[in-house]
């Protein structure tokens, strides 16, 4: 014999009931069956809040109760034979009648008492079962008893306690005359021996079964809900979630307890004894395996499921005065037990000076009154310290009874939240070692879930989620670029590189689950507005794990925000070289706030494009090596320009299709100023260990004062052809001397400065091609021949591949 439960989204409406009765007919083919129902939907919730409504003389109580009678008269008219219609509707409406009764009676007495409550939460149950017995009869064998017949309980009418002994022998003394194939018996209900109605409290249908299931040794006991099984996280928030085919006992009560909603714990425990298995199925996917529960786990993983708990508060007592006193935490406890407060979890520090203690929300303000007139003395007397209450958090739990066999878990546990800014305000693992139960912020549980799950029970495919601003030519091939290689990434890398945000100055667009690459420009146009604050303000309301924002504007707004990302523990990675260029004072905050709140801060691209200049400029100065000198040709638009300009071009002309070509800034003045290489040699500076600031650096411009003066592009272009033979002369001065001009920077000794030289035919400068980029590092290690990194050092694509290696450098983190 098998018993079978089915839960509330099961018997909803008319189209899932079809569902229920083929799967009953499916079942009772092979075995003689006991079927347990729960209410219609959210029937009991209704009947509940109609109860409270009239006791609280609200005349909308009758709402409710015409909602329930229009739901369950749909169900007959269309479920129920023609032939048995009459005689159901007329049991149906006898229910009804007593149910609005008992309704009427709460409105006149403005009252509702704990029998009453419990009486009127039961007619759900009563109702679907009656129905649903009568339904299937069209298909099985069935009969319907009332629980209440059977199962007998203590005076406690919510949450009343089972006696067994009674209801064992009820059982066996019904289901062993019981010749039909298939019976059919309310969930929830039952009576106390005087016959008075009473209730079996939260998750009371699953109890009704697992009753049943050990009462009659029962083969398998299967609860049918609307979800494949137990899941290795919650389904809702951990999309990569999914079913676990075999856990044991003790796992499935530990993750029912901590939030795990498809199982309640009391359901296990007449069953476990007894070593009956549990099978968790889908009702609307009924072909699905689902998820056995019995004595024996299987091997595998250490790890079974994460689950939680939300609307958790933290209770902290604390004090000098408990240090070496006995009967604190007997006193504590038995105060939130005197006043029915649940405790979800206990820690204690190893010095005695504190009790800290989760509780549910709704508990928080009467637990806290207790417990401060429980300790009222002590705290008088300042030997204890008036109890501590914080509120908005949850319980974020890792399950599985082979935990103990694994050394290190608690470490990646913690080490995986942390990198992930999820502050942990307190821990309880049990000397089973089967749980480890941290206490967090509820506005971090889905980004905790998210990462533990990614840490657990992914195959280390690490998702990196991108928040992008500027998508002009290099945002636009930075982007073309992740699609191009994101199969790439997973399948060789392990990393899931996904766009969950773009804008540009006038649009901006947001999407969870991810941006698509193909028609971002589409979506972009139709975007709401944008702004830097609307941009931050959602992103960290998203509250990703490993969230990254990509800047590739030149933008000095947008280099202004990196703070408020990198304190929110979102990463930042730019080519905009403001913000590192900018006063050493705020250069030294941005790192040391990278380092506080573990957010990467990359921005290899401020010098050389995609040349690994400062990575390998890090790498030399972590090892242990002294930077003495540096020279440098770090403008790749300087470079071009001074590559094509000779006595028979123009200046002019070779600046614009610099521009053209994408290799200087929207500004080209920026560029050709010198401003651009003096911020990247302060940057290289800075990175070498060395304090300057950017009026440290001595630019020998090469620009006509008039250029430098001008406030516009048009005007900048302008003054260049006025000025072309001061650029001709610059020309034939190097020429005449079999010289190149480069535009160089140096740094030796502590000071820097950026200009215009005459390159010698011997110098590795001579030759350095088109756009190209060339460094030169002088340290204690190369002190004479130098350490050279030479390359391409402008343009989109470059530029872009480097912004796109300080992702992956964060992904592989």
């Amino acid at each position: 014999m098998n018993v079978l439960k089915f839960g509330g989204s099961s018997v909803a409406n008319s189209q899932n009931i079809e569902k229920v009765v083929q799967i009953i007919a499916n079942e009772a083919a092979k075995n003689q069956l006991i079927v347990v129902v729960s209410a219609f939907g959210k029937t009991t919730n209704k009947l509940i809040e109609a109860a409270e409504q009239a006791a609280q003389n609200n005349a909308n109580y009758l709402d409710g109760y015409k909602e329930v009678e229009l739901l369950h008269s749909e169900v007959i008219e269309t479920l129920v034979s023609k032939n048995q219609q009459e005689e159901v509707k007329n049991h149906i409406n006898s229910l009804f009648k007593q149910l609005r009764t008992l309704l009427e009676g709460c409105y006149l007495l403005k009252e509702i008492t704990p029998k009453a409550l419990a009486t009127i939460s039961g007619f759900g149950e009563l109702l679907s079962s009656y129905i649903i017995a009568n339904i299937a009869n069209k298909e099985v064998d069935a009969v319907y008893k009332d629980s209440r017949e059977l199962i007998i309980t203590s005076n406690t009418f919510d949450k009343a306690q089972v006696d067994f002994a009674l209801t064992n022998a009820n059982c066996n003394a019904f289901f062993t005359h019981n010749q039909q194939q298939v019976t059919i018996l309310p969930g929830f209900i039952a009576r106390t021996k005087e016959g008075e109605p009473t209730t079996l409290g939260r998750g009371g249908s699953d109890y009704s079964a697992a009753i049943y299931a050990a009462a009659v040794n029962a083969d398998e006991l299967q609860i049918w809900t609307d979800v494949s099984g137990m899941y290795t996280a919650n389904p809702h928030l951990v999309k990569q979630a999914f079913p676990v085919s075999h856990i044991s006992y003790q796992e499935a009560m530990e993750l029912s307890h901590f939030g795990a909603k498809v199982i309640y714990p009391p359901t296990i425990q007449p069953v476990l004894h007894k070593e009956i298995p549990i099978r968790i199925k889908n009702t609307f996917e009924p072909e699905n395996a689902g998820t056995v529960i019995s004595k024996i786990t299987e091997n595998g993983k250490p790890v079974k499921g994460i689950s939680h708990i939300e609307n958790i508060t933290l209770l902290t007592l604390e004090g000098s005065g408990m240090i070496g006193v006995s009967g604190i935490s007997k006193r504590l406890f038995e105060t939130l037990s005197a006043h029915n407060i649940n405790v979800v979890l206990i820690t204690q520090a190893s010095s005695e000076h504190s009790i800290c203690v989760g509780i549910y929300d709704e508990d928080a303000e009467k637990a806290a009154l207790k417990i401060n007139e429980a300790f009222a003395f002590e705290i008088e007397r300042h030997k204890i310290d008036p109890i501590r209450v914080e509120q908005g958090l949850a319980i974020i739990a890792l399950v599985g009874d082979n935990m103990r066999n694994h050394q290190g878990l608690s470490g990646q546990m913690f080490s995986s939240l942390g990198k992930n800014n999820v502050n942990i305000r307190a821990i309880a693992q049990g000397a089973s070692e089967k749980n480890i139960s941290a206490v967090i912020n509820s506005s971090d549980a889905k980004k905790a879930l998210n990462t533990l799950h990614e840490q657990f029970f992914e195959e280390k495919v690490k998702q990196v989620n991108l928040f992008v601003t500027g998508v002009g030519n290099v945002g636009e091939r930075f982007l073309a670029q992740i699609h191009q290689q994101k199969k790439y990434l997973k399948e060789h890398l392990k990393l899931n590189i996904r766009v969950v945000a773009i804008s540009n100055s006038k649009q901006m667009i947001f999407d969870e689950k991810g941006i698509s690459l193909k028609s971002w420009k589409e979506q972009l146009q139709d975007g709401e507005a944008s702004s830097l604050e609307h941009f931050f303000q959602r992103t960290k309301a998203l509250n990703l794990r490993n969230s990254v924002f990509i800047d590739n504007t030149a933008n000095q707004k947008v280099s202004e925000v990196y703070e408020h990302y990198l304190t929110n523990n979102i990463g930042v990675v730019t080519c905009n070289k403001i913000a590192c260029a900018s006063e050493l004072e705020n250069y030294k905050k941005l790192k040391y706030i990278s380092r506080k709140y573990s957010a990467p801060f990359l921005f290899e691209t401020n010098v050389g494009a995609g040349l690994p200049i400062i990575d390998t400029l890090k790498n030399l100065i972590a090892s242990g090596d002294r930077v003495h000198k540096i020279q440098a040709v770090l403008s790749g638009s300087l470079n071009f320009v001074f590559n094509n300009f000779n006595e028979s071009t123009s200046f002019h002309d070779v600046v614009q299709q610099a521009q053209e070509e994408g290799y200087t800034e929207p500004d080209p003045k920026i560029d050709l100023s010198g401003v651009d290489v003096a911020r990247k040699i302060l940057i290289l500076a800075r990175e070498s260990g060395y304090e300057l600031e950017l009026s440290n650096i001595e630019n020998n411009a090469f620009l006509p004062k008039k250029s430098l003066e001008t406030t516009n592009n048009a005007d900048f272009y302008t003054s260049l052809i006025e000025f072309e033979n001061h650029f001709q002369q610059l020309y034939k001065e190097a020429a005449d001397n079999n010289c190149r001009l480069k535009y160089v920077a140096e740094f030796n000794d502590g000071k820097a400065s950026v200009g215009l030289q005459h390159i010698p035919f011997d110098h590795p400068f001579y030759n350095l091609e088109g756009s190209d980029n060339i460094v030169l590092f002088f340290t204690d290690r190369y002190p004479v021949n130098p350490l050279q990194i030479k390359g391409a050092g402008a343009g989109a694509d470059v530029t872009a591949s480097g912004i796109f290696a300080d992702v992956i450098r964060i992904g592989n983190q």
